[in-house]
């Protein structure tokens, strides 16, 4: 069975489509060298030295067309598409170097050639099998003269048809094979080096990582977001015939809300899509007041201390300790409801630290050791590196952060 694998095997058709587009592509170097030999034959001795000159010089703008950025596209595709894609993760195009230019025109010209030559043999062949069949019966086979070619009539002569039929078989097997080669040909000539699938991972790991953060950024904003304008609604409906003043307020809040987080949707969204978004949300410590503010709005008693100037702290490091903060009030509305929450900011010494703690609420058996929020906040602290730790401590709940930048790591 493995002997008529190759007949039966749709990869081996599919090395033959390649090879008949690559002996399409032959024609016009074809015409090239039929139109070159006439005006070579004069200046040289025989027509045998004209045809070499003509087909070298069809091969020599062969190659010369193999480095238009389009040929390699066209090339790269089919080698994709056709030959089952041996050099996955390459790109096809306009190349930058002259090592990459050489290996594609060596795959292209490998493609022509080869596909010249057996896209003739599969025009011939089956032609001559079908002509060989009437020759035990008539004597002749109709190749070559007018005449034709003689041969052995009765058993004496089945031998024709059936040499035929042997070379038609064996050429789907000599398809087979040139395809494989072509395919390991393609894997070396077209496949990237280690060192550009090392950049390519390199890229694809800071990609993720990226694409991490920016989960994060969205997770904790729209979060918080959601939160507050859930528990602000809420708050609006019940005051709303009583309380004006206050209703009025937690509106103001919940369109705050909302707004902000409308921004970084709309800048992750664009950072993903690879757009350019209208504005980078920018939030750190300088914006704490802000959050403190809508989180006392949604009916949390905030108590705050900070030491220190939120300006001395760098920019990535504020901007982490502001989203570590957002996340930890966001939790603690989520889980705990409306209760005191107490927060310590210390800045000096080239560090940061945050405490934040809150009376705990009812245990949870699905959180398990903390949902999605602990986690991201300690990939965050672990990406400053810095220290993190997050759980009950008696009847509270702590989260206690330490941020190093500088001499402080």
């Amino acid at each position: 069975m493995r002997l008529l694998n190759p007949v039966v095997n749709r990869s081996t058709y599919r090395r033959w489509a390649y090879l008949i587009l690559g002996g399409a592509l032959i024609v016009p170097y074809l015409i090239f060298a039929s139109i070159a030999i006439p005006s070579v034959a004069p200046f040289a001795a025989d027509i045998g030295t004209a045809s070499a000159v003509g087909g070298l010089a069809a091969i020599l703008v062969m190659v010369a067309s193999s480095f238009i950025p389009a040929v390699r596209v066209l090339e790269g595709t089919a080698v994709r598409e056709l030959l089952d894609d041996p050099a996955p993760g390459a790109t096809f195009g306009r190349a930058e170097n002259w090592p990459v230019r050489l290996r594609s025109s060596a795959m292209f010209v490998a493609h022509v050639l080869a596909g010249g030559v057996l896209s003739f043999l599969s025009l011939a062949l089956p032609v001559f099998f079908v002509l060989s069949v009437s020759a035990p019966f008539s004597g002749r086979i109709a190749i070559g003269s007018e005449e034709g070619i003689a041969v052995p009539r009765g058993w004496a002569g089945v031998w024709v048809p059936v040499l035929f039929l042997a070379l038609v078989i064996g050429l789907v097997y000599t398809v087979w094979a040139v395809g494989g080669l072509l395919g390991r040909a393609a894997a070396t000539l077209l496949g990237i080096s280690a060192a550009d699938r090392i950049a390519q991972l390199e890229k694809r790991t800071e990609q993720l990582a990226e694409r991490n953060r920016l989960a994060r950024e969205l997770h904790d904003s729209v979060g918080h977001a959601l939160s507050v304008v859930t528990i602000q609604a809420g708050a609006a409906r019940r005051t709303l015939r009583r309380d004006p003043d206050f209703t009025e307020r937690a509106l103001e809040a919940i369109e705050d809300s909302a707004r902000s987080a409308l921004e970084d949707l709309d800048h992750v969204l664009g950072l993903l899509r690879e757009e350019k978004s209208g504005k980078a949300p920018q939030a750190g410590l300088a914006e704490l007041p802000g959050l403190l503010e809508a989180t006392r709005l949604a009916g949390v008693p905030v108590t705050a201390e900070i030491t220190g100037e939120p300006a001395e702290v760098p920019a990535v490091v504020s901007r982490e300790a502001y989203r570590i903060l957002q996340e930890c009030l966001t939790n603690a509305l989520r889980h705990a409801g409306k209760v005191p929450v107490a927060l310590r900011v210390a800045i000096g010494g080239d560090q940061l630290e945050l405490l934040m703690r809150n009376p705990a609420g009812p245990p949870v058996a699905s959180r398990g050791t903390g949902g999605r929020g602990v986690r991201g906040m300690a990939e965050r602290v672990e990406v400053l590196r810095g220290e993190f730790s997050a759980g009950r401590n008696g009847e509270h709940w702590e989260v206690v952060v330490r941020l190093p930048w500088g001499a402080g790591k």
